[in-house]
């Protein structure tokens, strides 16, 4: 593995700063694969992830280039509370912005000072931008293939510091993580892939990604999170991935996000995911609604997923359903009617209660606003917000989704268990409808599956630990 000055507690050196404001609890691969590129080409880079690091001075004490990854929404608006104190540590550093959420936001992120905005697959242009000195004139967004090396992860934070693997017996295992490709081949109008990458993904070679994971088992890692958008995008490449894993590491488990329409449509390649290790899925459901369905373009039915859950369980596979329960066109009888689907379903237990206080989060360059009934419901863009605000038809829908934010929120704080919220959720859905809630039978929670120790979701707010770097 070629060598770089990156590191926590960063030598002052740094010609280059890469910076990584959060990332769902994960070590980035979208540092370590920049600053492999740097590596290469011997230009002295520090990577800072602002979810496990503060910003050290020292870091940007010779910093020329910080480049900023903005993956997500979250890390988007923490970038935004950084910069001030970024352009104080290094006044003379020219900013760049790379990832997801940089092209989408790129004249309000020119306005902050960016420079230079890189989309896609951005590890050439952020290099030609450091090598040149000259920035970009429009925004770069590059969907065409790259090489991808061996990420250089030896300058983040411990694998220990980040989200931990929870099994279902409250064990606990060291969590590495890993990405086997980027982008998506599908167009779901919600996501924040699709603005960027228009329905195309690019593989990363198989023995890149074992490399990179045994570089992770190395330093303690005993389970692997893929990262991918959609692990099944490439069926042929993954059962690739997952054999030559199991191959090299028979005892290692590891788990990856599929959509339900792929877990139906390459039902028979879940066996051998099994085998190869495959311990839990996570899936983006996002409605029990057939319509709301339609609108987000999901691919899949009520139906669909419910075929889907008995499949996996039948193969021994969790099912980790991922929700965004309050859309425009959400009211109060259909959110009711989610929580009895999860209660019928057994899945109380498998959903973080976060999933279920999700509000659709309408960024630049959304597909939602191809629908023709939607942009007429959607307020001036929010630059605070970075969105698109709306509001429900019924008021009593937007009441109850702040209700029940503020009711998940101060239960994680106080660390109750997922049934006891789940009951507070019940309780105050029956309240807003104006009925008195049935009793819970808690044989219909579900047993507890194995999950990571910090909830899988992408478009919230910033918490006050999260701002809490700078």
């Amino acid at each position: 593995m070629a060598s770089h000055t990156a590191g926590t507690g960063a030598p002052s050196g740094a010609r280059v700063v890469l910076v990584s404001p959060y990332e769902l609890g994960r070590q980035p691969f979208n540092l370590a694969q920049p600053a492999a590129w740097f590596a290469r080409e011997r230009i002295p880079a520090a990577c800072v992830d602002l979810s496990q690091q503060k910003l050290d001075p020292a870091t940007f004490a010779h910093a020329e280039y910080v480049a900023i990854y903005l993956g997500m929404h979250t890390a988007t608006r923490i970038a935004a509370a950084a910069l001030p104190k970024i352009r104080a540590l290094a006044p003379h550093a020219r900013i760049a912005a790379f990832g997801l959420y940089a092209p989408v936001n790129a004249a309000w992120l020119k306005a902050l000072g960016v420079e230079a905005i890189f989309g896609g697959e951005s590890e050439p242009d952020l290099l030609a931008w450091v090598q040149s000195g000259v920035a970009p004139a429009s925004t770069l967004v590059r969907r065409d293939k790259i090489e991808f090396l061996l990420p250089e992860r030896r300058g983040l934070p411990e694998l220990q510091r980040y989200a931990k693997l929870i099994l279902a017996d409250g064990k606990q295992k060291i969590t590495g993580f890993a990405e086997a490709s980027r982008g998506c081949k599908h167009l779901c109008r919600h996501c924040p892939v699709v603005p960027v990458y228009e329905g195309k993904f690019r593989i990363v070679p198989v023995e890149t990604v074992i490399a990179d994971i045994a570089q992770q088992v190395g330093v303690g890692a005993q389970h692997i999170s893929f990262g991918d958008p959609d692990f099944l995008n490439g069926p042929t490449h993954a059962l690739k991935v997952a054999e030559a894993l199991h191959a090299r590491f028979p005892d290692l488990s590891w788990d990856a996000t599929i959509k339900v329409e792929h877990l139906l449509n390459h039902a028979e390649l879940l066996p051998r995911l099994k085998q190869c290790g495959l311990l839990f899925i996570v899936t983006a459901v996002e409605s029990v609604d057939d319509a709301i369905l339609y609108r987000l373009a999901k691919g899949h039915t009520r139906a669909g997923f419910e075929a889907a859950l008995a499949h996996c369980r039948a193969l021994g596979i969790a099912l980790a359903p991922t929700f965004v329960p309050f859309t425009p066109w959400t009211t109060l009888r259909g959110y009711r009617e989610l929580l009895a689907a999860l209660l019928r379903l057994n899945l109380i237990e498998a959903v973080p209660p976060v999933q279920l206080a999700i509000r659709l989060l309408v960024p630049q360059g959304s597909y939602l606003m191809q629908l023709p009934d939607f942009a007429g419901r959607m307020g001036v863009f929010d630059e605070a917000m970075l969105g698109y605000p709306w509001q429900a038809d019924d008021p009593r829908v937007d009441a109850l989704q702040r209700d029940i934010m503020a009711w998940v929120m101060d239960a994680e704080k106080a660390a109750l268990p997922r049934a006891e919220v789940f009951a507070g959720i019940w309780a105050r859905t029956h309240a807003a409808l104006g009925e008195l809630a049935p009793p819970l039978d808690p044989a219909q929670f579900g047993d507890p599956i194995a999950h990571h120790s910090e909830p899988w979701y992408c478009c919230a707010e910033p918490t006050d630990t999260q701002l809490a770097s700078f």
